[in-house]
């Protein structure tokens, strides 16, 4: 069997170009070079290129192709593994459905939803053993009373962009005087932003994965930061913070992280590989959903990774699988 065209495509047009990068090398040295001939694709928002050598060869996107050597490239399947726009909001799933090549994550519709967390909420709410915070959405053109989020919301409270990944922009406020810098913040990032009170407790990140048909939820991995919250420093920059994988969980709380995680997949209509980050709340025990991440990040360190290899799997036959199962 001749080996499948692989576009990896990285990039994109967030602050989280080199962290996608990074992710995109991770998979390019962990996919079996026997049945796959990859190709890492970047996008910028001026250009979409394949670099060769010291050459830059652009993707001709009336039919996502490449001209290499007086050969045209045509792709089996493309690898998408852009944090944020496009390759995380749903834009490069409606191209590559339009020009019917298959790709990775959940579709464009499921793509576009989880981008946004207050509409996320809203679909998972009501799942049994799922709580959400207390919030408001907020958006730019509006006006932002202060006294009115005060009044509504209990602080301590979350200020977080609505489309963001990777907690660029957020804070979190003690105060009604901390409020305006800190919509300001998040304003910055997004025309949308989520006010959300603090639910004190564990913090947890979990895969979940369709393979071979089946949703499977990988082992979980508990946080904990040495700073407030688990903010882009925190998650990037070595030391900040701790993972354990797999964490210290009881089995009944092991249960209903597979049980709630599994619902929250299907009920979104999931494909692929996804991240989710909830909270138990101290005390209570309650499980809170925080969000989900339809492309994780894949960098030797990254949290599914992590979970993979806890979980006794092969990173190599993992990728594969996601291919294959999407193909």
């Amino acid at each position: 069997m001749s080996a499948k065209n692989i576009a990896l495509i990285a990039g994109g047009f967030t602050g989280e170009y080199e962290v996608s990068v990074n992710s995109a090398r991770y998979i390019a040295e962990n996919l079996d070079k026997k049945k796959y001939n990859v190709y890492t694709i970047l996008v910028t928002r001026e250009k979409w290129f394949y670099q060769a050598g010291n050459e830059q060869v652009l993707v001709d996107r009336h039919d996502f192709s490449l001209s290499l050597e007086g050969k045209k490239i045509e792709f089996d399947f493309a690898f998408i593994t852009v944090h944020g726009s496009p390759g995380e909001d749903g834009k490069l799933q409606g191209y590559f459905d339009m020009l019917g090549i298959p790709y990775n994550t959940c579709d464009a519709t499921t793509s576009a939803i989880t981008m946004n967390k207050a509409y996320t909420k809203a679909i998972v709410h009501g799942i049994h053993g799922l709580n959400t915070a207390r919030s408001m959405q907020l958006f730019r053109n509006d006006l932002h009373d202060v006294s009115t989020i005060a009044a509504m919301l209990k602080f301590p409270l979350f200020i977080k962009p609505n489309n963001g990944g990777s907690s660029v922009g957020m804070s979190k406020v003690h105060n009604a005087a901390e409020l305006p810098m800190a919509l300001e913040k998040a304003f910055h990032e997004d025309s949308q932003i989520l006010v959300e009170e603090f639910i004190k407790g564990r913090e947890f990140s979990v895969g979940i994965v369709r393979l071979k048909g089946h949703v499977t939820v990988l082992p979980v991995t508990e946080i904990i930061s040495s700073k407030e919250f688990f903010d882009y420093e925190a998650k990037y920059t070595s030391g900040v913070s701790k993972e354990i994988t797999p964490a210290d969980l009881t089995a009944a709380q092991r249960e209903l992280v597979e049980s709630v995680a599994t619902e929250v997949y299907l009920r979104l209509n999931c494909r692929g590989m996804t991240r989710m980050d909830f909270i138990f709340e101290e005390g209570a025990g309650n499980f809170y959903f925080i969000e989900i991440n339809t492309t994780p990040g894949q960098t030797m360190n990254s949290l599914i990774p992590q979970q993979v290899r806890a979980a006794g799997m092969n990173i190599t036959e993992f990728y594969g699988e996601l291919i294959d199962g999407a193909v």
